[in-house]
């Protein structure tokens, strides 16, 4: 009978079985859809589905829905469990749930090449309670790597006298949270893989960052964690990770990249994240009190630290047709030697002395041609990016990169070149006597996107209009951006800037 192949799965699974029998109540008292059996006992999909072959005819489905058909459900009494209680933290706060379930609802959507699994918004707000309960957050610095779950506006609606900061790959996410906070949250970009912006280095009190769950994407984030706190004594770095409980080699795994970069466990508590997702892990992840004990440096990474898409860490490259398709196109002088291709990358000036430059950009999720273009030194350059590139793929993607550099770039987009599966973008350099004085100054802004941008867009007016370094900071203002560089903002902030360094210029 199926009771006894209920009972005897039970029994495989020792003192581990209680999350099964909680499946089994959740079974016995209403319908659920497997993602509910996975998400709220934090049980893997495969472990479900188990039990749900063990149950046979016992169980009845409706669509994607399943339960133990009533007349059977007091022969799998035995095996229940009281349900689980209401989360104590989340509980009592019907009104900011209400808040954060809002700012959910119009996020940008997830990408799966970015290993973006939601958070539930129980979630997000548990995290922000137990952050403000464990911790004195009136005056201090929390840092997100990284918040396509909006962490960061939970813990603002919690305790608005922390200050929060966002630093993410996604400029949809950016432009999103500098809308729905009004400000309140401070947004940068970066791609953690080259680095990050230099006003992020030692400036946290706390961190926190849910990461691809591979190997490499967790010691990533978590090194970049630790070169973020301001002080290694009373920091912490707090992350989400979870695995399988029938992979547990996975966990001892990532466990020893976080051992190997000096961070001790202050605890780890359970299932503490649940996500609309993820379900090969039970939708759930444990959260990590990490305290470090040295700044280790982080070593050079692969782009390949996703589990998904072009930089998962099983993807292959380009090959060598699509790569010398892109050397050949490299515009150069006549006399200069095809350039070698080069990898991603931007945390300084690119391709200084060189001729021309070759990029293989493959494997770009959307942001990096544009902080390609603003690194690159040379007046000429290619890069080889997907052909469904956001920038790519269509006339009004490439009208809007194109309007963010053309002062420095005139661009060509030669689409399915070498492939199907790519595109060439040849940027040829603009001439400096072909501009009027505005667009001289954004050009000298953007040729020097690695200086922080008061500086560099006070020295492009004096340069342009030969007025006193006094007069161009009276012609500039105040504005919230002029301590970042550039390369590091946002791109809709990137955006709105150009229009007003040009306007400076009279």
């Amino acid at each position: 009978m199926a009771t006894e192949l209920v009972r005897a799965l039970l029994v495989s699974h020792g003192v581990h079985a209680r999350k099964l029998r909680r499946v089994l109540t959740l079974l016995g008292d209403d319908w659920h859809t497997l993602a509910d059996l996975v998400r709220v006992p934090a049980v893997p999909r495969r472990t479900v589905q188990d039990l749900l072959k063990a149950l046979d005819v016992d169980v009845e489905t409706d669509g994607d829905r399943f339960r133990i058909a009533p007349g059977r459900v007091a022969a799998y009494a035995e095996f229940t469990v009281e349900p689980e209680p209401v989360d104590p933290l989340v509980s009592r706060h019907g009104a900011l749930l209400g808040a954060v379930l809002a700012d959910i609802a119009s996020v940008p959507p997830p990408l799966a090449a970015l290993d973006h699994v939601q958070a539930t918004a129980e979630t997000a707000l548990k995290r922000a309670l137990w952050l403000d309960s464990q911790y004195d957050l009136a005056g201090r610095t929390l840092l997100c790597l990284g918040d396509h779950d909006l962490t960061s506006l939970a813990v603002c609606a919690v305790n608005p006298d922390v200050s929060v900061v966002v630093v993410d790959v996604d400029d949809r996410l950016l432009a999103y949270l500098d809308e729905r906070s009004g400000g309140r949250v401070r947004t940068l970009h970066a791609d953690f893989r080259f680095g990050l912006p230099p006003t992020l280095l030692e400036s946290a009190d706390l961190v926190f960052s849910d990461p691809p769950y591979t190997q490499e994407g967790m010691a990533l984030f978590a090194g970049r964690a630790v070169e973020c706190l301001a002080d290694l004594g009373a920091g912490r770095v707090l992350l989400a990770y979870g695995f399988s409980d029938r992979t547990p080699a996975l966990g001892l795994k990532v466990q020893q990249e976080l051992l190997r970069l000096g961070l001790v466990f202050e605890a780890v508590l359970p299932a503490f994240h649940r996500f609309d997702g993820a379900q090969a892990i039970g939708s759930a992840a444990d959260l990590y009190v990490c305290r470090p004990t040295s700044r280790r440096p982080v070593a050079a990474a692969k782009t390949t630290i996703y589990t998904h898409g072009p930089q998962s860490v099983e993807a292959e490259g380009p090959g060598s047709k699509a790569l010398q398709a892109l050397v050949d196109l490299a515009p150069r002088p006549e006399s200069s030697p095809p350039p070698k291709p080069r990898a991603p990358g931007w945390a300084d000036p690119i391709g200084r002395g060189a001729a021309s430059l070759a990029v293989d950009l493959s494997g770009d999720p959307g942001p990096w041609l544009l902080r390609t273009l603003l690194a690159c030194s040379p007046g000429r350059m290619a890069a080889l990016v997907p052909n469904n590139h956001p920038n790519v793929s269509s006339a009004a993607g490439q009208q809007e990169l194109t309007s963010l550099v053309d002062t420095r770039f005139a661009l060509r987009f030669m689409r399915s070149t070498p492939d199907g599966k790519h595109c060439v973008v040849v940027a040829d350099q603009v001439l400096a006597g072909t501009l009027d004085p505005g667009g001289l100054v954004v050009r000298e802004v953007l040729m020097r996107a690695h200086g922080k941008l008061g500086n560099v867009w006070r020295e492009a007016l004096t340069t342009v209009l030969r007025i006193t370094k006094r007069e161009a900071r009276d012609l500039i203002g105040e504005h919230d951006d002029l301590e970042e560089r550039l390369i590091d903002l946002p791109r809709h902030r990137i955006a709105a800037l150009l229009p007003l360094i040009r306007a400076s210029a009279g």
